[in-house]
């Protein structure tokens, strides 16, 4: 009698689980679906592309080789690579020190001015990003508007485009909102009245700022940081545009490997090579954010 009181209430309890996991499962597979056919597909492909060597003419030729592998520790790619890094580096510390201040003046920001700014920080991502970048070759181009301003105070002209530095101010112009946001997230959330107690002990704003904001925001940091450094990093439009080709990046040597060279064993093995390098600093910031 026991027995059959108990398995009807467990074949009624085990049907609402069916049911809620096959609910679960038809929202999920539309996304499932779309991420098995354009990532996981094609890194599959890009996985078995690198083991295999360049046609005559381009293409593949299924024949596995290693020569890929050894090819990116030529000295001429890796000065390309540490090229990336130091333009990627500077334009996201240059981004960190514009977009904190800016971050922690919105969080002071009486409530409905908040949204204001954090619309107007969000605005340029309302533009196609090609537009914004060519509006920078017409501000910084030799008749441009900023050598017009310089020249009416008795300065100028200066070749303000075609170089490094034309390079990085594209950079943190472009990605300057992706530091301010995860900035502006974590000193919103910060308890006030850890910086009352600091200063009702006698510290000075800046030594509550280096005591308590700034360790309790490195979260935050290291969010805005590695938003702005992984597309820096892979960046190809701009050194195009801005750079006029004469600093090569990781993403411009990819996409050449594609569409010019057409040694597609070689493109996918840079490819996997700066997504391995991705993936470690994804880690690292993961690191980070559980230590702080």
């Amino acid at each position: 009698m026991t027995r059959s009181a108990v398995v009807p209430g467990a074949a009624a309890t085990a049907r609402p689980r069916r049911s809620r996991a096959l609910g679960r499962l038809v929202f999920l597979a539309p996304g499932l679906a779309y991420l098995v056919a354009f990532l996981l597909i094609p890194l599959a492909l890009l996985l078995s592309y690198t083991v295999f060597r360049r046609g005559r003419f381009g293409g593949v030729v299924h024949e596995v080789t290693g020569e890929n592998f050894t090819r990116l520790l030529d000295p001429l790619y890796l000065d390309v690579v540490l090229e990336s890094l130091k333009l990627a580096t500077i334009a996201t510390v240059i981004a960190l020190l514009v977009g904190y201040p800016t971050a922690y003046l919105i969080t002071r920001l009486p409530s409905r001015w908040k949204t204001v700014a954090l619309v107007a920080i969000v605005l340029p991502f309302w533009t196609n990003f090609l537009v914004r970048i060519y509006a920078w070759i017409v501000l910084l181009s030799g008749p441009g508007l900023v050598n017009g301003a310089l020249g009416a105070v008795g300065l100028g002209p200066f070749e303000l485009l075609y170089h490094s530095g034309a390079i990085v101010t594209g950079l943190v112009y472009s990605y300057l909102p992706l530091m301010v946001l995860p900035l502006y997230a974590a000193i919103e959330k910060l308890d006030p009245q850890l910086r009352e107690a600091s200063a009702n002990l006698g510290a000075t704003p800046a030594r509550t700022f280096f005591s308590v904001t700034f360790p309790l925001t490195l979260p935050g940091v290291a969010t805005g940081c590695l938003f702005v450094f992984v597309p820096c990093f892979g960046n190809f439009i701009i050194p195009e545009l801005l750079g006029g080709g004469r600093s090569i990046m990781v993403g411009n040597l990819i996409r050449d490997q594609f569409l010019k060279a057409r040694d597609w064993p070689f493109g996918a093995t840079l490819t996997l090579a700066l997504l391995a390098v991705l993936i470690v600093l994804l880690l690292v910031q993961a690191w980070s954010s559980r230590r702080a």
